[in-house]
């Protein structure tokens, strides 16, 4: 029997995009350092603990991992498992190196600048294929995403649950109207 873990003892470790072929194969968007590790770590869980998945890797294809979820038989149960998310007890995880973080701890962190004025808090840490990106949420308007760099993001202290910016110049500036043809 699997104890169920509580959401804060997960880390997500990839999606499933899609399926592929007939057989009940699923195209895996992994976040693990090594892509195929994600299918090492035993049984992995849906966000709320209370779903597992025996996932074994059975190829690539196209940039992305292919596998299948012990019981999915055709391309119709593999198209309803499109969007889930995969995680694992975050316990099984080694400790991350110093610079190094896990997403999941940096949501909700706040975020202040170099000289203390407070920007928010982090409400997601994503990738749209330029490099991590941190979206902060709570004081700026409209909210805000910086580069998460050493460069724009010099500190990170999770024990203080603090984050501190150095945003590039230019980034809190309002739009050019005339530049942009507005005025």
């Amino acid at each position: 029997m699997v104890t169920k873990p509580g959401p804060s003892e997960l880390i997500c470790v990839g999606a499933v995009t899609g399926a592929r072929g007939i057989k009940g194969d699923i195209r895996i968007k992994s976040f693990t350092d090594d892509p195929e590790a994600i299918a090492d770590y035993g049984l992995l869980f849906d966000k709320t603990g209370t779903q597992t998945f025996d996932l074994s890797i059975t190829g690539q294809a196209k940039g992305q991992l292919v596998g299948r979820i012990k019981g999915t038989r055709d391309r119709n149960e593999a198209e309803k498992l499109k969007g889930l998310q995969l995680f694992v007890r975050r316990d099984i995880l080694p400790q991350p190196d110093e610079d190094e973080f896990y997403f999941s701890d940096l949501i909700g962190l706040r975020v202040e600048d170099l000289e203390g004025n407070a920007f928010g808090t982090i409400q997601s840490v994503d990738n749209y294929g330029a490099g991590d990106v941190l979206e902060i949420v709570g004081v700026v308007a409209g909210g805000l995403i910086v580069p998460f760099t050493k460069q724009t993001v010099p500190r990170v202290d999770i024990s203080e649950g603090l984050v501190i910016i150095d945003p590039p110049d230019g980034l809190l500036e309002p739009p050019d109207k005339e530049a942009h043809g507005n005025g």
